[in-house]
């Protein structure tokens, strides 16, 4: 749509995704530029949400100490997701741009970085990855088959999961919606007249599965937030295997 045949080059995805970048910073910066003690409106909206993330990611997952440590990468990565999320229920926006892979793949590759980065910090390279791939206490002929599917469960599955499991539930939403609402249009406008009387019933499916999908953001941007906070935990501990 803009700069075609550049480098720079954005398509309407794109635009979908600078668009709600810029609206998620602007509702920050509205929401906290004249804070008050007592909190109201859209601070208070703003600070509900920090404080859900914080009690019920950071802390609860990570214990006070460090999830203060990750809580501004935590909730960064939650309302990202959120933001990018909310434009599939928006008229005339209609898609998540976390619908391509673009974007869950950035975000899934900043969770990777951390926490291995937080593992190799902590314990070093060779105790980290041997922590991470070896169980303790088994048959050491069992390594040889348990070694693989660790490193693969760790290193490879996580950020593969995290990038699929949003980009797959944000584009099924977006085809289901589509299909409704689309049934909607032929059956009033292009069906023949007895196929009509279908068209109220295909529309009350759209509207139904819109609210399914106003939890759905709310819920793979929890999912994204925590489990983030989980493999950051598992790394910190990964002695324990």
């Amino acid at each position: 749509m803009l700069f075609e045949g550049t480098p720079f080059e954005l398509d309407r995805l794109m635009l979908i995704r600078i668009l709600m970048s810029v609206v998620l910073i602007a509702v920050m910066v509205l929401a906290f530029r004249s804070p008050r003690l007592v909190p109201r409106g859209l601070q208070n909206v703003a600070e509900y949400g920090l404080v859900f993330v914080k009690e019920q990611i950071c802390d609860e997952v990570l214990g006070k100490e460090s999830g203060k440590k990750f809580f501004p990468l935590i909730a960064s990565i939650f309302f990202a997701v959120l933001f990018l999320n909310f434009s599939s229920i928006i008229p005339f926006l209609n898609i998540s741009s976390n619908a391509r892979i673009g974007m869950p793949l950035v975000l899934a590759v900043v969770a990777y970085v951390t926490f291995n980065y937080v593992g190799i910090k902590k314990y070093g390279f060779l105790k980290y990855m041997r922590s991470s791939i070896v169980v303790p206490n088994v048959p050491p002929a069992l390594h040889v088959l348990l070694i693989p599917i660790e490193f693969i469960s760790t290193f490879v599955l996580r950020p593969f999961t995290l990038t699929v499991r949003l980009m797959a539930n944000m584009l099924a939403g977006h085809i289901m919606l589509v299909l409704f609402f689309s049934a909607t249009q032929f059956f009033l406008f292009d069906a023949v007249t007895w196929m009509k009387v279908f068209s109220p019933f295909s529309l009350l499916a759209g509207f139904g599965f819109t609210l399914f999908e106003i939890l759905v953001v709310f819920l793979q941007a929890y999912v994204f937030a925590l489990l983030t906070a989980v493999y950051i935990g598992l790394a910190q501990h990964a002695d324990s295997h």
